[in-house]
């Protein structure tokens, strides 16, 4: 199967709307993780996994920033 090529302009909506939705999803993850230590749960299972979330995200989203996206 061949892959469509994006011109210049639909690459980088793409990028723009892939760094959009990290920025969210890493929004989202802090503010459920603000509400499980809140709730005393910061050695949950589901506490860790957002923490490793949470990283990641930050690290897509430091390399964006650094690319000017």
């Amino acid at each position: 199967m061949g892959e469509a090529r994006l011109g210049d302009a639909e690459r980088l909506a793409a990028y723009d709307s892939f760094a959009q939705d990290v920025r969210a999803e890493l929004a989202t993850t802090k503010e459920r993780m603000a509400e499980l230590a809140a709730a005393g749960k910061v050695k949950t299972a589901t506490y860790r996994q957002l923490f490793a979330a949470r990283v990641t995200l930050k690290e897509i989203d430091g390399r964006l920033a650094e690319r000017g996206l």
